[in-house]
C-alpha cells in the first residue's frame, strides 16, 4: 500500500506500482469506440501511461495537454491517458482541446487496471479512482520508469518521463 495525499490529507492506494524491469500486467480498458483494448493493441511501441483520476480536473487536463505536445510526430511510442472518465467525456475533452497525440482510455467497466497496477485509491474523497502516476513501458511491455505523484493535485515530473521515454 502506497501513501499519497490529497491537498495534504493522507490517503492510500491498494498496492505498489509495478517494479521497474518487470513485465506490466495486461489490462482491459475501454476506448472511445467502446471497444476493449489491451497491451496487445499497442504491440511493438513504447507506451507512456499517464494515469489520472479524471480529465475533468485542472492538473489531469494539463498533463494530458503536455503529453499531447511531447508525442507530436512520434512513431515509436504512444501516450495513453487512463482515467475513470466515460469514453464520451474523455472524447469530448480531447476534441475541445485538440488532443490528437494521446489516446484516452477508461476504467468504466471495472477497476482491474487500477488494482493490478497498485493505483486504486482506497480511502478519502477520491476512493475508487486512480492515483496520479506515470508508467513507461518498452516495446515488449517491460516497465522502464514509474512515478507515483505523492500529492494528487501536483503535476508529474514531465522532464523525467520524457527522458525515460527516450
Amino acid at each position: 500500500m502506497a501513501k499519497i495525499t490529497l491537498k495534504g490529507n493522507p490517503c492510500n492506494t491498494n498496492g505498489e506500482l509495478p517494479a521497474i524491469g518487470t513485465i506490466a500486467p495486461d489490462f482491459a480498458l475501454t476506448a472511445g469506440d467502446l471497444q476493449d483494448v489491451s497491451l496487445a493493441t499497442y504491440a511493438g511501441k513504447k507506451k507512456l501511461l499517464n494515469i489520472v483520476p479524471s480529465l475533468d480536473t485542472e492538473v489531469c487536463a494539463t498533463s494530458t495537454r503536455k503529453f499531447n505536445e511531447t508525442f507530436a510526430g512520434r512513431e515509436d511510442a504512444i501516450a495513453l491517458v487512463i482515467s475513470a472518465d466515460l469514453p464520451f467525456a474523455s472524447g469530448r475533452f480531447c476534441s475541445i482541446e485538440g488532443i490528437k497525440n494521446v489516446i484516452p482510455l477508461s476504467m468504466m467497466r471495472n477497476k482491474t487496471f487500477a488494482e493490478s497496477y497498485g493505483l486504486l485509491i482506497k480511502d478519502g474523497p477520491l476512493a475508487g479512482l486512480c492515483a496520479r502516476s506515470i508508467i513507461i513501458l518498452d516495446a515488449d511491455n517491460k516497465v522502464t520508469y514509474t512515478e507515483l505523484v505523492p500529492e494528487i493535485v501536483q503535476e508529474p515530473d514531465y522532464a523525467a518521463a520524457k527522458s525515460a521515454l527516450g
